[in-house]
């Protein structure tokens, strides 16, 4: 996909909204979501993508100006973009996400709790996560 097709393709969905009080509440959910999600990059049991295309959502209603940023960034714009226009992660993507929720799972098993159960809780949600991340398509770098 070229530059100027993926362009087109970004402003196709964009519709910002006429009334100031919902867009300006947009435009603040989206910076909310966006938190979120980079905090989502770090706690293993917060999911991340799903703050991202969120927040794209709100930012496409609110600020043409932040939905290009949020696609174009050079952090996490990659990740969205190849999730919402392909529908997949690359196996680096995919390697990098399992590797960081199983340290941060075992970490939280052996640093966070001692009760059994919510060890137990914390190895399925783990389990449950890295299964969804192996199931998404799988695309070429």
């Amino acid at each position: 996909m070229t530059k100027s097709t993926q362009n087109n393709d970004l402003n196709a969905e964009i519709a910002v909204h006429r009334n100031p009080i919902i867009r300006w509440t947009l435009f603040i959910s989206g910076f909310i979501l966006v938190g979120i999600g980079i905090l989502g990059m770090f706690l293993p049991l917060l999911p991340t993508t799903i703050f991202f295309i969120l927040a794209a959502w709100c930012f496409a209603r609110s600020s043409e100006k932040f939905h290009h940023w949020l696609h174009t960034n050079r952090f996490f714009g990659k990740y969205l973009s190849n999730y919402r226009t392909k529908g997949g992660m690359t196996l680096g993507s995919k390697i990098f996400s399992i590797s960081l929720l199983l340290a941060g799972i075992i970490l939280s098993i052996i640093f966070a709790t001692d009760n059994l159960y919510v060890k137990i809780l914390l190895g399925a949600i783990g389990a449950g996560v890295a299964w969804h991340l192996l199931a998404i398509k799988t695309l070429k770098e």
